[in-house]
Formats: C-alpha cells, structure tokens, sequence
C-alpha cells in the first residue's frame, strides 16, 4: 500500500542524508524513483547532505505540478515506484495535495523531507499541509544540539551574530558550528523568493537551538555576554 510520509525536524539533523539514504535502498531492491529538492545549499536541481553527499534531483519551483510531471513519465513509459522530495517545506500547499493525490491514485510511495517551522516557530505552509495530510509523521531520531547539549527543537536565523525573528520567511542559508561556538555564514541573503534582510551586505546563517534559548534569543555568540544576566529561579517567591 503506497504513502505519504514525512520525515521532520531541525535543520542539521539529517534529513537529507536519510532522503539519499531511502533513495540507494530502493534502487538497490531494484524499484525506480524520481528525486525532488528545492532551494538546496549545493544549488538548483540537488540534492546534498553535510556529510558531502549530493545527487541530482528535480528543482521544485512554485509552479510546479508534480501531479503532471509524473504523469507523463508514466505516460511515455518509465517506470516510478516511489518520490524523494527533500526540502518539502518550502513546496506549497497545493503541491502537497498534488503528492497525496499521486499516493492516493497512483500508488506511487512518497517520502518527504523537510523542515517543520520557520526561524519565527511558524509553519511552513508545506510542512504544515504534509502534517495535515501525511499518512505518517515520523521526528528524525537523530538530535541537532543546541550549544547548551540539549536537543535542539527550533531554528534560529541569527544576522550579523544577532538572533532575529522578524523578515521574510525564506532566506536560504546554512549551519556551521565553528569551534569558538560563532556562526559561519552560508547564507545567499535574498536568494530564492524570500528576500533579503535589512542591510544588502548582512551575513546571514541559522544556528538550531533549544526552545529555552530560542526563547531567551541567546546564541552560541551571543551567550557569553548574556550568562550573567541568566533570570534566577523565583525561590522567594510565595
């Protein structure tokens, strides 16, 4: 019986890893699939994982119809067993139909990957549509840390080393860890349809973090300066 499943969580915990990981599996039992990406950090029509790994893949655009495109492969004979779309969160809503309609009607298994909220912790409308309508919704196993250890639950966008949580939805960029805990940019500032931030020559990166520092806004940079300032426990309070 085909499905709809969507793998989520943070950035930084391997979810484009498992969507090339899924792929070489089926291939090897000998099933057929189509790969799907949208804005990924190698660049258009990839597929690419941190640890190096990259393929080619389908570039997702707004007005793409994956209903149509799979139908006319059918149509002039290939043979499609299963999709990959990575970085499905930034697909739109009615695409997301379109995928649940090829499940439903073509028996055609579908495998998304993506990210669940934006910098903000508001929904992608993909993601958002795909936990609407998934058959399963499986959480990555594995954890993204935030520089405190714990599991990482949210993306920060941090520009020019400050944590913010207004602009444009979509910004591409990327996560870096550098060894003094800084953030090294990625990012391409106003590539894809998202924008750009305030300042045109702003460096923007992301950093995944914990909700207790999301909420705090405090960033591997940012945090030595702000521990003194850490709120105490109200043990006096009644």
């Amino acid at each position: 019986m085909a499905e709809l499943v969507f793998f989520s969580g943070t950035m930084d915990c391997g979810k484009s890893t498992l969507a090339l990981q899924m792929d070489h599996n089926h291939r090897a039992r000998g099933r057929r699939g189509v790969l799907f990406s949208s804005h990924d950090r190698a660049g258009e029509s990839m597929i690419s994982s941190r640890l190096g790994l990259q393929v080619s893949a389908v570039e997702v655009r707004p007005g793409s119809n994956f209903w149509t495109e799979i139908a006319d492969r059918l149509t002039n004979g290939a043979r499609v067993d299963y999709l990959i779309c990575d970085e499905a969160q930034f697909y739109t809503s009615r695409q997301i139909d379109q995928l649940a309609r090829i499940v439903d009607e073509m028996t055609i298994d579908v495998f998304a990957f993506g990210i669940t909220s934006d910098f903000r912790t508001h929904l992608f409308p993909g993601s958002q549509r795909l936990i609407e309508l998934a058959d399963r919704v499986q959480v990555l196993q594995v954890e993204a840390l935030c520089w405190c250890g714990r599991r990482a639950t949210h993306n920060a966008r941090v520009v020019d080393g400050v944590m913010v949580v207004e602009g444009d939805q979509m910004v591409v960029g990327n996560v870096d860890q550098q060894e003094d805990g800084g953030m090294q940019d990625y990012g391409h500032p106003g590539s894809g349809p998202g924008g750009r931030p305030d300042a045109a020559d702003a460096s923007v990166g992301y950093e995944t973090l914990c909700r207790r520092h999301h909420m705090r806004r405090q960033t591997a940079r940012t945090v030595p300066t702000l521990q003194g300032n850490e709120m105490p426990l109200p043990f006096g309070a009644a």
